[in-house]
């Protein structure tokens, strides 16, 4: 079964239902135009939340990167002293 024909008869029951619930004085407001607006709703929402989410990422990976750079930009500094008194005193013995 294809998608289409899938969501003929999703759209369809939406369709019956708010009919039906219509025939019971109970609302008409479910009909398939207000379920698609709310999914489309629904469906921007969650994308904005994984924008927002990628961002938060992004930005935690750039703070990493930038901490892990400055650390290798400074391994020269600080081990070179370290090496270079381990050398002398091998050379000493």
């Amino acid at each position: 079964m294809n998608t289409q024909t899938l969501l003929n008869m999703a759209l369809n029951g939406v369709d019956t239902l708010g009919y039906r619930l219509d025939q019971f004085g109970i609302t008409g407001k479910v009909n398939r135009h207000n379920v698609a607006a709310f999914l489309m709703a629904e469906q921007k929402h969650l994308e904005g939340e994984w924008d927002s989410i990628q961002v938060r990422v992004n930005r935690r990976r750039s703070q990493v990167e930038k901490i892990t750079h400055q650390i290798e930009s400074r391994k020269d500094a600080l081990v070179g002293p370290v090496l270079s008194r381990i050398s002398r005193f091998r050379a000493s013995q």
